[in-house]
């Protein structure tokens, strides 16, 4: 099924959630447009990670809509995955959940690093190894939305500097849509089309250049990262235009120590 280009994939309205009387997310306004990069940011406790389930369906809000476009494929990479020692499975099998074509699945594979590790079991992946196969997973399902929750989690530097190269080109190279949560304001700055911020409400949204000037981002963060243009896209308002298209790099295995 095809998406309309021009409409959000996702909207949520005025969504909010309590908790044992204790408000996590207060009147939330929020709409993802095909292709672009977002990213979400706040402290620890925001309600970052209430936001993303609650958008995925696996919260439901208190008050207010989510709205997603008909059929809508959406992918989610959690920050943390740790299966069970008593249930072992090898990778070949975790990726076999996502059947797709043969050659879309071995450029994905090359791509995100993992094509030598498709024997070894998930148990045995160190946490970087992980996150890459859990990537390659989402990735598969050829999603309009891809949703990664603090995915550079266990990566060395190098191995990090490759995947972050490697999503900005995704949605010019897949079609996708990106939401990301994001610790790493340097990324944010220069690896994103659009920010939220998030502290139980949105503080501020808009931009990476004009972001940083809000009192609301300077109060939390207390500085701002030089601003550089390097993705894929050029912001223009609060949505995103394609620009130059980037050649996508490929994610060479990470070195373990």
């Amino acid at each position: 099924m095809s998406i309309t280009t021009n409409a959000p994939l996702v909207q949520l309205k005025q969504v909010s959630v309590s908790l044992e009387q204790k408000s996590i997310l207060a009147k939330i306004d929020m709409d993802i447009y095909p292709k672009e990069i977002m990213t979400l940011i706040g402290p620890n406790g925001a309600g970052k990670s209430t936001l993303i389930k609650v958008l995925l369906g696996i919260e439901k809000p208190s008050n207010g809509q989510v709205i997603l476009q008909p059929h809508l494929r959406l992918a989610y990479v959690p920050q943390k995955f740790n299966p069970s020692a008593s249930l072992p499975i090898r990778v070949k099998d975790l990726l076999a959940l996502e059947p797709c074509e043969q050659a879309y699945k071995t450029r994905i594979l090359q791509d995100t690093g993992i094509v030598k590790l498709q024997d070894s079991s998930v148990q045995s992946l160190s946490g970087g190894e992980r996150q890459r196969v859990l990537l390659a997973r989402a990735l598969l399902r050829k999603p309009q939305l891809l949703v990664l929750d603090e995915p550079m989690q266990g990566l060395d530097i190098q191995s990090e500097e490759e995947l972050y190269a490697y999503v900005r080109t995704l949605p010019e190279l897949l079609g996708c849509a990106i939401l990301i949560v994001s610790h790493d304001l340097q990324w944010v700055m220069q690896g994103t089309q659009r920010v939220i911020c998030l502290n139980h409400h949105i503080c501020c949204t808009g931009t990476p250049e004009n972001i940083q000037k809000h009192p609301e981002y300077l109060a939390m963060f207390g500085h701002r990262v030089p601003y550089q243009h390097h993705h894929s896209h050029c912001a223009h308002g609060d949505h995103a235009e394609p620009c130059d298209h980037l050649a996508h790099p490929h994610i060479h295995p990470e070195v373990e120590p």
